[in-house]
Formats: C-alpha cells, sequence, structure tokens
C-alpha cells in the first residue's frame, strides 16, 4: 500500500512541475512579453509546487526541470530592467530541456539497410 501512496506521490509532483513548466514557457514566449504579468504569474504557479510534497527525483530530465525553475525563480528575485537576457536563457534552457524529455521517444533503426529492398 505504501508502495502505491509513494507513486501517487512521485507522479503528482512531477505533473505539477511539468504544469509550472508548461505554463512558465508560454508566458515566455508571449509576443507582448511584460515583466510584472510574468512575476505574478510565475509566483503563483509557483504556489501549486508549495502545495505537494517534494520526492526525489533522479532522471536527468527531472533534474534539469527542477534546476530550470529555481532558475526562474532566482531570475525573478534578481534580473536586470528589460528582463530580455533572462528571458533569452530560460527560453534557450527549456528548449534544451523539452528536447531531453524528447530524447528518449526517439530511437534510431540498428538494422534499416536490411528493412527495406526494392530489388535495385
Amino acid at each position: 500500500m505504501a508502495e502505491i501512496h509513494e507513486k501517487q506521490l512521485r507522479i503528482r509532483y512531477i505533473r505539477v512541475l511539468e504544469k509550472f513548466f508548461t505554463r512558465t514557457v508560454s508566458l515566455l514566449k508571449l509576443e507582448n512579453f511584460d515583466t510584472e504579468l510574468f512575476k505574478e504569474r510565475t509566483l503563483k504557479n509557483y504556489e501549486d509546487i508549495k502545495r505537494v510534497k517534494a520526492v526525489d527525483l533522479n532522471s536527468k530530465y527531472l533534474v534539469d526541470l527542477i534546476a530550470f525553475i529555481n532558475k526562474t525563480l532566482s531570475y525573478l528575485e534578481n534580473h536586470t530592467d528589460s528582463f530580455e537576457d533572462e528571458r533569452n536563457t530560460l527560453l534557450k534552457d527549456a528548449n534544451l530541456l523539452q528536447k531531453e524529455r524528447n530524447r528518449n521517444s526517439y530511437r534510431k533503426d540498428k538494422h534499416k539497410k536490411s528493412k527495406f529492398d526494392d530489388g535495385y
């Protein structure tokens, strides 16, 4: 029974982290980006993370996800006036994070030469 509970906590924690990530990225990608609105919404989204019990995560993607969240929060406290550099850095990190997440779903065919033979 405790095993199921641990799994549920883990899944819930991961979902909250990913929800924060997607919301943050969509805010960063807005054409009419507003630093104050970004701060306000990001802190509001962070409240959701605080409500969930933190669980140890070991995969590279999830560790990087937590690092991204921490970086975002530190930028909220200390940032330049325009926030442009921070925004670009966060978007670049988000892109790398999405690549890391998707990396597992792309598999190279081991024997692609032997698969297709059109007779020529």
